[in-house]
């Protein structure tokens, strides 16, 4: 009995060690926050970017659409995950800050995931399902290859899974690719011709495809014309020149400055367009 008794007292201090070994237990999440990452577990973002949806030049189409969505969505009615595609630099990733920064007062939540994290989308949903407030996961320059985890983790998440989407969440992802994923000149190939001469994609396409319709609401952006750059970048002057009470930053030249910054990148977009602004007020601000 001496020698078991020594055992087990070995034992319990050998569990002890390695108890003191493992991590502490993860603290609940501060659901005092609007915005959250998740890095294995739900950080809050002390300071998320705050931007007006009022500042989002050029995409009134867009913006009323995604602005309707979420409004939906924070009311408890029915509302669509959004996908958001098209040429970089036109709004895509804020306008999902922008409608954050509206709504947050009546519920609205951010969690924003990398890609290859989706593979966790089932434990954020277990974190957030019982929660009152309304959780938009954000997935932001979304692309994928097929044989990524989270993408199927995506599609079940999305519309697949044998348990039900909870209903304070929705999924907002911006991607440059219409369908997420690459597409290639050979998957033309699959197509077949049925005997009344309609075409069918192939598996390949099909596949890619599958993901993307999952989306209820698809929000296209297109590159802007000379007139849209301008329209922002003037937008842009007023109010960085107000916000730094530098000089009147209307003057006669900033337009011509202000292409020659567009053609220097390559691109007439909001970013660029933000940019400009930026450089040109600051240059003219007095003191």
């Amino acid at each position: 009995m001496q020698g078991l008794e020594s055992l087990l007292s070995r034992l319990e201090a050998l569990a002890a060690r390695a108890e003191a070994l493992l991590p502490a237990p993860a603290a609940p999440p501060d659901w005092n926050a609007v915005a959250f990452r998740w890095r294995g577990r739900l950080e809050p973002v002390h300071h998320p970017h705050k931007i007006r949806l009022a500042d989002l030049q050029g995409i009134d189409e867009q913006k009323r659409a995604i602005e309707r969505n979420t409004r939906q969505f924070v009311a408890g009615r029915p509302a669509n995950n959004v996908l958001l595609t098209g040429a970089r630099g036109t709004g895509k990733s804020s306008l999902v800050k922008g409608v954050l920064a509206k709504f947050a007062k009546q519920g609205l939540r951010l969690i924003e995931v990398d890609r290859n994290d989706l593979v966790d989308l089932p434990a954020i949903i277990d974190l957030i399902v019982d929660r009152p407030e309304r959780f938009i996961v954000f997935c932001d320059d979304l692309s994928f290859e097929a044989s990524e985890p989270g993408y199927k983790a995506l599609k079940s998440a999305l519309d697949g899974s044998i348990a039900g989407a909870p209903e304070n969440l929705l999924i907002y992802a911006t991607s440059n690719r219409r369908h997420l994923m690459p597409e290639r000149m050979s998957e033309n190939l699959e197509a077949t011709h049925a005997s009344d001469g309609e075409i069918h994609p192939g598996e390949t396409t099909e596949e890619k495809i599958s993901l993307s319709e999952r989306f209820g609401l698809w929000l296209s952006f297109y590159p802007f014309d000379q007139d849209h750059y301008l329209a922002i970048c003037a937008h842009w002057l007023d109010e960085l020149g107000r916000t730094t009470k530098s000089a009147p930053a209307v003057r006669r030249d900033w337009r011509g400055e202000a292409l020659q910054w567009a053609l220097q990148r390559g691109s007439r977009s909001g970013r660029v367009a933000w940019q400009f602004a930026r450089d040109y007020v600051g240059r003219h601000a007095a003191g």
